[in-house]
């Protein structure tokens, strides 16, 4: 009897242990093995367009995430109501609820930032990143699993665009987050805050993170 019991604290245990890998998994894998800007590269149009300055850049990862966490867990909720013919459409229409929500609410705190951003919020509908995360995750998994999803993936994609912003302001315009790193000596590249300027930076990103994984996988 008591090594039954034994066993059951054992075999509990376990999968305990077990489940908590899983869920720390999924919220890891947005960050850097499945970095959605990095890796999947996907939702390519805010990444080149709004990170020409480090506060666009923070905004838009932010309003991004939050459409994904919302949308996830709706979707997850009624994964068992919503028909197989009419799914993509519907995960449509409930992504757009939230856009437009995040769309006011931005408005509302900046009216600045909002036109900074433009028309780019709106774009967070058609974003890939949403949508695949509704239809290959939270369509066929519970909520506190595809909440951790959108969590990593939300935070991945935020710090993509947050490492192409500061760089081209840091670059373009001497400062980050509006506060002056250079003295007024230094040179603007002033490349950096134009669209070229977005795909050099892409570019450097994709290429440092493509060397430390090949260094990882050889190692």
């Amino acid at each position: 009897m008591v090594q039954q019991l034994r066993d059951k604290n054992k075999k509990g245990s376990f999968s305990d242990r077990l489940n908590q890998s899983q869920s720390t998994n999924e919220f890891i894998k947005g960050l850097w093995k499945e970095n959605p800007v990095f890796v999947q590269v996907l939702g390519m149009c805010p990444v080149l367009a709004v990170t020409n300055t480090s506060s666009n850049a923070l905004a838009m990862g932010l309003a991004t995430s939050f459409v994904l966490l919302m949308s996830n867990i709706l979707i997850s909720l009624l994964r068992n109501f919503i028909p197989k013919q009419v799914r993509i459409s519907s995960y449509i229409l409930i992504i757009a609820t939230f856009v437009t929500v995040t769309d006011y609410v931005i408005q509302a705190i900046s009216v600045e930032l909002h036109k900074s951003l433009g028309a780019f919020i709106s774009l967070i509908v058609v974003n890939c990143l949403i949508l695949s995360r509704a239809e290959a995750f939270a369509s066929k998994n519970t909520i506190g699993k595809s909440v951790l999803d959108a969590l990593g993936m939300g935070l991945g994609f935020t710090f993509g665009l947050l490492c192409l912003g500061v760089v081209r302001e840091l670059l373009g315009s001497r400062s980050i987050f509006g506060i002056e790193i250079f003295a007024e000596g230094f040179q603007e590249w002033i490349v950096m805050i134009l669209p070229a300027g977005g795909f050099f930076t892409l570019a450097f990103w994709l290429l440092l993170f493509n060397i430390i994984k090949t260094k990882k996988s050889t190692s």
